[in-house]
């Protein structure tokens, strides 16, 4: 069965659409949260701020992106996204890549002690 929403520590996300080699998500990241410093094996992602501050970091290096900026995470960069504001923040990830999977998370940072490393 796949999943289609799920509450996390940081906030929720929300699966918009799904095919083959592709997942889109509607990720909520509540105020002064943020989410794993991750990597995946299988994926890049794209994401648009739709609302909100993001302040993401991709491979060390931060960069912050408002309403209509975009990101681009490629396969197996490690990246992170945190909500540094008061106001929530709401993402649009488009994922593509040959599996999509929630399994495909190699955690190397966690605040909510998720770590995989």
């Amino acid at each position: 069965m796949v999943t289609l929403s799920e509450d996390r520590p940081w906030g929720s996300w929300h699966v918009l659409e799904e095919g083959d080699g592709y997942k889109v998500k509607r990720i909520v990241v509540e105020p002064q949260k943020r989410l794993s410093y991750q990597t995946h094996a299988h994926r890049a992602e794209h994401w648009v701020v739709v609302q909100g501050k993001a302040t993401c970091t991709l491979d060390g290096d931060t960069v912050v992106a408002g309403p209509g900026d975009c990101v681009d995470v490629a396969l197996g960069q490690a990246h992170r996204i945190a909500n540094e504001g008061d106001e929530t923040l709401i993402i649009i990830e488009v994922q593509r890549g040959s599996y999509t999977g929630e399994d495909d998370i190699v955690r190397l940072e966690d605040d909510f002690g998720r770590s995989d490393s």
